[in-house]
C-alpha cells in the first residue's frame, strides 16, 4: 500500500508542531520568523495543508532542517545523546562539547573543560550578542569588556559576545563551565 498525501501531510504537522514545541514558540511568533501568515501555519501543524514548495523552503530554513526531515516519520518524542555522540572540539588545551544536538536558531550551548593553567580566547559573535557563563567547577577566570571575574561553582556571568573575551583556569584543578551564546541577528 502507498503513502498517500495524507499522510505526508499528517507527518508534516507532527513535525513542524513537535520542532516548534522543541523551542517553546506560539505559532504566532514562528509564523513570523518564518515570513508564513499565522493561518497557513496553522493549517500546516493541523495536517489540512497542501503548502507550496516556498513555503516549505520557509519552514525549514526557520527551523534549520532539510525538508525530507519535515515530510519524514515524526521523530520520537526523547532521544538519548551517549557521552561523545555530540560534535567535540578542541582550541588549545580546551575541550568545547556542543549540548544543542538539533541546532536551535541563534543559539549555542557548549561545555569548556580547562585543564589547570589552560587559556582560551573567544570569538567576538554579531553585534548585540549576549553570552552567559557559569561555571560548575573549579575555577574559571573570564576577562570580557575591559573587565575581570573569577567564577567559583554556581556562579554566572552575563556580558556582551560581541565584545573581545578570553577564559582561563588559575586553579589546581580541571575547571568546567558551560557558556549559553544568544546571537544577535545579523544585520541586512
Amino acid at each position: 500500500m502507498g503513502v498517500t498525501s495524507q499522510d505526508a501531510a499528517g507527518r508534516l504537522g507532527e513535525n513542524v508542531r513537535q520542532l516548534r514545541l522543541l523551542r517553546a514558540l506560539t505559532q504566532e511568533q514562528i509564523s513570523r520568523l518564518a515570513g508564513v501568515p499565522r493561518a497557513t501555519w496553522a493549517n500546516l501543524e493541523s495536517g489540512a495543508a497542501n503548502p507550496t514548495l516556498a513555503v516549505l523552503q520557509r519552514v525549514a530554513m526557520v527551523f534549520q532542517v532539510s525538508i525530507e526531515e519535515l515530510l519524514a516519520s515524526p521523530r520520537a518524542g526523547a532521544r538519548h545523546y551517549p557521552k561523545g555522540a555530540l560534535p567535540t572540539r578542541a582550541r588549545g588545551a580546551v575541550e568545547l562539547r556542543s549540548l544543542l544536538p538539533d541546532p536551535i536558531p541563534g543559539m549555542i550551548i557548549e561545555r569548556m573543560e580547562l585543564p589547570p593553567g589552560a587559556s582560551m580566547t573567544g570569538v567576538p559573535h554579531t553585534p548585540g550578542t549576549r553570552e552567559y557563563l557559569t561555571c560548575e567547577r573549579g575555577t574559571i577566570r573570564l576577562a570580557a569588556s575591559g573587565q575581570r571575574w573569577e567564577l567559583a561553582p554556581g556562579d554566572v556571568v552575563v556580558f556582551r559576545g560581541d565584545q573581545r573575551h578570553a577564559y582561563s583556569n588559575p586553579g589546581q584543578v580541571a575547571a568546567i563551565g558551560y557558556s549559553v551564546v544568544v546571537l544577535a541577528p545579523a544585520a541586512g
